[in-house]
């Protein structure tokens, strides 16, 4: 875990308009407060001319959010469409390192917007999303210019990478659509922010989003249990951005902890009743996306290696005979 000071402070500004709103309006002000977690999750570039990038992400972000939604209105329409889109995009990060971002992000976004049907389910988060992109870059104008850093970049995806993505994609759909699941965004989106080229990056994660999101959860669900007042509801969701903002780049992955607590909090506020039931729902559906994540990457392709190296072993002696024939 890392806790950056000048990022914690940033996460504050990045609060200031929820706390605005959510004394006056609850669900409103978590909302706000959910359309900076673009700007809250990326961290600082060093040159200010760089920091657009934020806009750029937060509006790729709504974009992806808003397909997903498009596609949503039909499971034979999303399902086909979310596996062409992980595997194409895994093939373009092949060739293009800048791409990689469609793989990271833009995808599992996608999967995202399959809870919101229809445009104008979708449209109010993608706008969110964009909006709080924009005051965030606005924010980041206040910090001063710094060396550029070391990058470190990911293990590059390759062909077989994007074909075991694009599976778990579409089974984690498929799956969704046929347990009629009222969030099939959920286990997708778990699968695919699980995902990743490299195996240990992988398992960490599917060790961190459980527990992230158990955590996230519980905590949003004592909240709106005891009926916490607005002033400790917006102290609360200032807390979040806060640390949100400050742990980016920690080895942990415990981003999912502050955006849980958020959409419980958004989910919770008209219907704290539904309080364990979203729980478990919220849970299991988490744990079933990082299951099918775990077996199209880490177990079928073990498996997978294991069948080539066999096929190779039992055809070389055959090639000899041959060969000595």
């Amino acid at each position: 875990m890392v806790w950056h000071w000048s990022a914690a402070l940033r996460g504050a500004l990045l609060a200031l308009p929820a706390c605005l709103v959510l004394p006056q309006d609850a669900d409103a002000g978590v909302a706000v407060a959910l359309g900076v977690i673009p700007a809250a999750a990326l961290p600082l570039v060093p040159r200010r001319r760089g920091r657009l990038l934020v806009v750029a992400i937060g509006s790729l972000m709504g974009v992806s959010v808003l397909i997903g939604g498009l596609i949503a209105v039909s499971p034979w329409l999303a399902v086909p469409a979310l596996t062409a889109c992980a595997f194409g995009a895994s093939l373009l990060a092949t060739r293009r390192p800048k791409a990689r971002i469609l793989l990271l992000l833009a995808v599992p976004l996608i999967g995202v917007g399959l809870s919101y049907p229809g445009p104008a389910a979708a449209a109010p988060l993608a706008v969110l999303f964009v909006a709080g992109s924009v005051y965030g870059w606005l924010v980041s104008l206040f910090w001063p210019e710094t060396a550029p850093r070391r990058r470190v970049d990911p293990p590059p995806p390759n062909l077989a990478y994007g074909l075991w993505l694009a599976l778990a994609a579409g089974v984690c759909a498929a799956l969704g659509f046929a347990l009629h699941l009222d969030h099939v965004g959920w286990p997708t989106a778990a699968a695919l922010l699980v995902m990743r080229p490299g195996q240990a990056q992988l398992e960490l994660r599917a060790i961190g989003r459980p527990v992230s999101v158990m955590v996230g959860a519980l905590a949003a669900v004592a909240l709106v249990s005891g009926h916490a007042p607005p002033w400790l509801l917006t102290v609360a969701t200032a807390v979040a951005l806060v640390a949100a903002t400050a742990t980016v780049g920690s080895r942990w992955y415990v981003m999912p902890a502050f955006t849980t607590f958020l959409v419980f909090l958004l989910l919770l506020g008209s219907d704290p009743s539904s309080a364990a039931g979203r729980f478990w729902e919220r849970l299991g559906e988490t744990v079933l996306g990082v299951a099918v994540a775990v077996v199209f990457g880490v177990v079928a392709p073990v498996l997978s290696e294991r069948c080539t190296r066999r096929r190779r072993a039992v055809s070389r002696p055959g090639e000899d005979d041959r060969g000595h024939g």
